[in-house]
C-alpha cells in the first residue's frame, strides 16, 4: 500500500483488504469463490431486466423481499432485515453491538473477512481455534466469554473448512451464553446442509432473543453478482442494525431477482442437490487418496496442507484448477461443474503423491 498524503486511522491502514478468489484463465476451472457453476435462471434474468431501466431509487427497506422471506419462515416482516449480501449485514451487526474496549469472539480459521469487520468498531477480536476436525469448538468459545464480550460469531457450515454445528451442541452452547450477548449464526451455506442433525438456526430463534441468523442469496440461489442477503431475528435488534446501513444499498434488480428465485424453489433445489451429490463424491475420492478432508456440509471441500499450501496450490493450478489457498493452513476448493471433477482429482492425487506426509495416516 502506498503512503497516504493525509492522516488516516493507523488501525485501518494496517488492515489487509479482502481479496476475492483468483479468476481462472482460459481452459481452467474457477473453484475459488464458492459460486454456483450455473447461469442465472431465465425467470430471474427476466425479473431483474424488467426493472433495470428504472431511474428511481430502489425501495430502501426491501419491503417485498422482507415480506416474502417472512412468509417463508413464518415470521412477521419486521423480523427480517435485507442488505447488500450477508457480509454487509454482519458488518452492520458488529458495528452496532461492539465498540472500543468490547470483545467479539470469532472462530479461526473461519470466514476471512471476520477480523477486518471488527476494525471500524474498535472492538477486540478474540479468536478461538477450531476443533481437530475443522469445526466450531463451542465449548472453548463459551469459555472465552468475559464481561467485555458483546458478540459471538458462529459460522455453520464453517467457511473454509466445511463442518456444520450440530443442533444439540448449539442449544447447549446457547445455555452458556449470557442473555445480553449477541450471537450471530452465519449460515451462508445452510442450503447445502444434508446432515439431519445439523443446526438450522432459523428454527430456534423463538427460544433465543439474543440470536440472529445471517443468510444469503449469493450461494445456493446463485445471485452472487447481485449482492443481496438477509438476517432473521428480534425486530429491535434488526432495527438497530439498520441504523448503520448504507441507504439504498440493495438495487431494484437485486430485489426483483431475489423474489423471482424464491418462486423457483424446484429449480434451486435441483441445482443444490447436484452440487451436494458432487461434493460427497469428491470428498470420498479425496479421502480414498489419503487426504484428511473434513466432512463438508457446504459447497466446497478443504485440503489441510499446512506449510505446503503453496506447493499443493501450484500443482492444482498446473492441472487447471484455480482454488483458494490460505497460507499455512490449507486450500478450499469450491464444487464446480461436472467437467472439473476429473482434473481436480488428478491434480489432488499428484499433490498427495508429491507430499505423502500430508496423508491422514501421517497426521495421527
Amino acid at each position: 500500500m502506498s503512503e497516504s498524503p493525509v492522516q488516516l486511522r493507523p488501525e485501518i491502514m494496517a488492515q489487509r483488504a479482502y481479496k476475492q478468489g483468483k479468476p481462472a484463465p482460459v481452459n481452467a476451472f474457477k473453484l475459488s469463490s464458492n459460486e454456483l457453476p450455473f447461469p442465472l435462471l431465465d425467470d430471474v434474468v427476466a425479473a431483474a431486466s424488467d426493472v433495470i431501466d428504472n431511474n428511481r431509487y430502489p425501495d430502501a427497506s426491501c419491503t417485498a423481499v422482507r415480506e416474502a422471506l417472512g412468509e417463508h419462515y413464518g415470521l412477521e416482516s419486521d423480523h427480517v432485515l435485507v442488505g447488500a449480501g450477508s457480509v454487509a449485514l454482519l458488518q452492520q451487526a458488529i458495528t452496532t453491538a461492539a465498540g472500543p474496549g468490547d470483545e467479539v469472539i470469532i472462530p479461526w480459521r473461519s470466514f476471512e473477512a471476520y477480523p477486518a469487520m471488527l476494525v471500524p468498531s474498535g472492538a477486540l477480536g478474540v479468536t478461538v481455534p477450531l476443533t481437530r476436525e475443522g469445526g466450531m469448538d463451542l465449548d472453548a468459545m463459551a469459555e472465552a466469554i468475559t464481561g467485555h464480550t458483546r458478540c459471538i460469531l458462529v459460522c455453520t457450515p464453517n467457511n473454509p473448512t466445511g463442518p456444520a454445528v450440530g443442533h444439540r451442541e448449539f442449544e447447549q452452547f446457547m445455555d452458556n451464553v449470557p442473555e445480553d450477548v449477541l450471537v450471530i449464526a452465519d449460515e451462508a451455506y445452510h442450503e447445502f446442509v444434508t446432515d439431519p442433525k445439523a443446526l438450522n438456526a432459523a428454527r430456534v430463534l423463538d427460544r433465543h432473543p439474543n440470536l440472529v441468523v445471517a443468510r444469503t442469496f449469493s450461494k445456493a440461489y446463485g445471485l452472487a453478482g447481485l449482492r443481496i442477503g438477509y438476517m432473521l431475528g428480534n425486530p429491535a435488534i434488526l432495527a438497530a442494525f439498520n441504523t448503520v446501513a448504507i441507504p439504498f444499498a440493495v438495487p431494484a434488480p437485486s430485489q426483483a431477482a431475489a423474489l423471482a428465485v424464491m418462486r423457483a424453489g424446484d429449480a434451486v433445489r435441483a441445482r443444490v442437490n447436484e452440487i451436494t451429490a458432487r461434493r460427497d463424491e469428491i470428498r470420498r475420492a479425496l479421502y480414498d487418496q489419503g487426504w484428511p478432508v473434513p466432512e463438508s456440509q457446504a459447497n466446497f471441500v478443504w485440503l489441510p496442507c499446512r506449510e505446503q499450501v503453496e506447493g499443493v496450490n501450484a500443482i492444482l493450478q498446473a492441472g487447471g484448477i484455480i482454488a483458494r489457498p490460505f497460507p499455512g493452513d490449507g486450500i478450499r476448493i469450491s464444487i464446480g461443474e461436472e467437467a472439473s471433477v476429473t482434473p481436480l482429482l488428478a491434480a489432488c492425487w499428484q499433490a498427495i503423491e508429491r507430499y505423502p506426509y500430508l496423508r491422514r495416516d501421517e497426521l495421527l
